[in-house]
């Protein structure tokens, strides 16, 4: 397919006491010195060592610690303000794109807390390895990865989170390999709480894909936790005795999965149920586990010289009758953990492969240079090759853990988004290619880099999608002028358009669509006079005047384009560069960005522009504000007309029964202007103002405002109380009145055809 895109109350005491802990200072923080260098972290620096470094600082800089050095207030708002935009994924990146100048508009860091605050309050679990501290790029991949997850949605204020740290960290100890614990640090990441409907803290939920999320509500012990969790556990240890014993070992080489076994023998301690159960887990498609009671099995048992429990790992292909030459091994721990690495350690290897069977497994690349060169790889990794030989591949870019591989391997052979180089970066001759450049280490590139994925199934054949590290092909990304990771660029020919939507598939998708059929119109100084000051006089238009590196047009421009979708065939809707056409929008007096205008229809009376004021910059907002300035389509009735018109008349109505002062009411009438329009020439819209004819609302039997009926001529005199429409959305009520319409339609073919019938 061708896709060519177009150009309460609490006591004093305590609220006391609240306010030496909690001290607060407010003000508008500038610091001239670079982030990293303030917190002393790489640009490679993932959220944890931001937060980490930043701890560190603030416990030595804290100006409660610091009471006679006058400078010490200044230097704690730089380090702070450092740390509150290197630790916001999207702040980061318009940082690392525009400097202090991105972030003009934003005014982080310049309130901070106590001292004991980041002592005692700061991070819980940041340094706990055991414990995955999740940020909102990283939740969704971790929760649908397949593996079984416990979180720990904590505030860092909360007195029952801190009361729980000590019990969660055992409890992660002990589970570690079972399920993954996280914490996700609401504080930080608001947003993602927000969404998950997190509304106290600790809030404790069980994840797993294709499971609902679970809330636990037991007491917070650590065998209650561990008891919940656990029946989650989907792994099984199977119970073996003499039928299914040789045949589970004999078999173990055809499936490639060897077993480890305890056996329980009235001598010794046998490894307890649940312990099973965790190693089931731990090794789950790595070796079967089963265990085997040498009470009721005692000839086998003694037939394998077992005389006491033990534990023993029989890998593929091991005979029973020669366990030395089988490779079995015996345990005599009783520590899963233990268990657990000594079992890893006799896994069988990966195949080394050749470099003419790279398919699966491990390759050397000591071995063969040539590959990995060729392939841009310099170090260990991993890589998903996707059955059209090593030009068509992936590279992992994710943490070297289990869940985040999983998840990489399945989203990746089921997606078509493959890993660039010069070999094979686009050219303007090619086919329209989406390319994401970015840093392996770089938070928000890692948290796009799935949804990427998610995209290029949904514009498969139309659109190609592909990655450049940057960190290696640092000269490409230069030619191609990228100062920030990630930027997002849709090459079409010689058209280059940059993405500057949120870091998901939806509005990946929607920017390809506006892309494809634009919504927006760029105007330059020349077009603007052409389409908007010469517009034709029924024409109405809306127009942002912005700044690319402005924060809030940032987040105004999905906003606007979604409006402009919206609007699609009512209002025109543009938008001005104003840092490429600066003299242009200083001489139409735009004083701060966003600056958004509405230019009416043209008369003798109307204002040349509005400007829009309002609090709320969403597409829903902004909509409702521009419907304003339509010109009414419906007719407004009197009792008179309603009577003359709508009941004694030959017409189709669909009435708004209003009243002025009711808010609903005044944000229906837009939608109904709309209706109006949509319907035009087969149905007729009016308004009844309820307010001024209450006796003609009354006979209507109207209770409510607004409230939409329709009224159908279909022969005979209209019934004044017509047909509820239970809805408020234009195009919903125009499709009920399609279906009316169509019903009443086949209603009088079939009266007809009975007339024939009978004559």
């Amino acid at each position: 397919m061708e896709f060519l895109l177009p150009k309460g109350d609490y006591p004093t005491s305590f609220r006391r006491s609240l306010l030496v802990v909690l001290v607060c200072v407010t003000v508008l923080v500038c610091t001239d010195q670079d982030y990293y260098s303030l917190l002393g972290v790489s640009k490679e620096a993932s959220s944890r060592e931001i937060r980490q470094a930043f701890k560190k600082l603030a416990l030595k800089l804290h100006p409660d610690k610091n009471q006679n050095d006058p400078n010490a207030h200044e230097s704690f708002l730089k380090i702070n303000r450092a740390y509150e935009v290197l630790k916001d994924e999207d702040l980061r990146k318009k940082y690392d794109k525009y400097g202090e100048k991105g972030l003009e508009d934003q005014q982080q860091g310049g309130r901070y807390e106590s001292w004991h605050y980041y002592r005692y309050d700061f991070g819980i679990y940041d340094d706990d390895p055991e414990i995955i501290t999740l940020d909102r790029g990283e939740f969704d991949a971790a929760v649908n990865s397949g593996e079984l997850w416990f979180v720990n949605f904590y505030s860092p204020r909360c007195s029952h989170c801190h009361d729980l740290a000590p019990t969660w960290r055992e409890f992660a100890k002990e589970m570690d390999g079972v399920i993954r614990i996280g914490a996700v640090n609401c504080g930080d990441n608001r947003m993602l709480c927000r969404i998950k409907g997190i509304n106290s803290y600790p809030s404790l939920y069980v994840f797993k894909t294709g499971m609902q999320p679970v809330k636990y509500y037991g007491d917070r012990s650590k065998e209650s936790l561990k008891n919940f969790a656990m029946q989650y556990v989907t792994s099984t240890v199977t119970e073996l005795w003499a039928g299914n014993f040789v045949n589970a070992i004999e078999t173990s080489f055809a499936s490639g999965l060897g077993w480890l076994i305890t056996f329980c023998a009235e001598r010794g301690d046998c490894l307890s149920y649940q312990t099973r159960l965790k190693l089931a887990g731990m090794l789950e498609g790595l070796a079967n586990v089963g265990w085997m009671d040498c009470g009721t099995q005692g000839e086998l048992c003694d037939n394998l010289d077992i005389s006491s429990s033990t534990t023993a790992y029989f890998p593929p292909g091991a005979t029973i009758n020669n366990k030395e030459k089988g490779g079995v091994l015996f345990l005599n721990s009783l520590d899963a953990r233990e268990i657990y690495q000594e079992v890893m350690k006799h896994l069988p290897d990966f195949e080394i492969m050749s470099a003419t069977s790279l398919e699966v497994g491990k390759f050397d690349c000591l071995s063969s240079p040539t590959i990995c060169n060729k392939l841009y790889v310099y170090q260990p990794c991993l890589a998903v090759f996707k059955g059209k030989g090593i030009e068509d591949y992936e590279i992992h870019h994710g943490k070297k853990i289990l869940y985040d591989i999983v998840a990489f391997a399945k989203e990746s052979v089921n997606s078509h988004v493959i890993t660039l180089g010069p070999q094979n970066f686009p050219g303007k001759e090619k086919e329209p290619w989406l390319v994401d450049f970015f840093a392996p280490w770089c938070p928000p590139c890692r948290a796009l880099l799935p949804e990427l994925r998610k995209a290029s199934k949904h514009l498969y054949g139309q659109l190609k999608f592909g990655t450049l590290d940057c960190t290696v092909h640092e000269g490409l990304c230069n030619m191609h002028n990228i100062r920030a990771y990630p930027t997002t660029v849709v090459f079409n020919q010689s058209d280059v358009h940059e993405y500057e939507g949120h870091h998901s598939a939806e509005q990946i998708l929607e920017f390809i669509e506006d892309l494809r059929n634009p919504s927006v119109i760029s105007l330059t100084p020349e077009t603007f006079v052409e389409l908007v000051e010469r517009r034709k006089r029924e024409e109405i238009w809306m127009v942002d005047f912005y700044a690319p590196w402005c924060g809030p047009c940032q987040a105004l421009m999905p906003e606007w384009k979604k409006m402009a979708r919206m609007l699609n065939g009512l209002i025109s809707v543009g938008s001005v560069d104003c840092q490429k056409f600066y003299s242009f929008c200083h001489q139409q007096n735009v004083r701060g960005y966003p600056e958004i205008r509405l230019f009416p229809q043209k008369s003798s009376t109307a204002h040349q522009y509005y400007s829009y004021n309002g609090w709320h910059r969403d597409s829903y907002s902004l909509r409702g504000w521009a419907l304003g300035y339509l010109p009414q389509v419906s007719i407004d009735l009197t009792p008179q007309s309603f009577t003359e018109k709508v009941l004694n008349g030959k017409d189709h109505w669909v009435i708004d029964f209003y009243a002025p002062w009711c808010g609903p009411c005044q944000n229906f009438a837009p939608e109904f202007e709309i209706l109006a329009r949509a319907v035009k020439g087969k149905v007729k819209a009016g308004k009844v103002d309820c307010q001024a004819y209450g006796q003609t609302c009354q006979s209507a039997d109207i209770r409510a405002y607004p409230t939409v009926k329709f009224y159908p001529y279909q022969g005979t005199k209209v019934n004044i109380l017509g047909e509820y429409i239970d809805s408020r959305d234009a195009k919903g009520i125009a499709d009920i009145l399609n279906e009316k319409l169509e019903a009443i339609q086949n209603k009088g073919k079939r009266k007809k055809s009975r007339n024939k019938d009978e004559l």
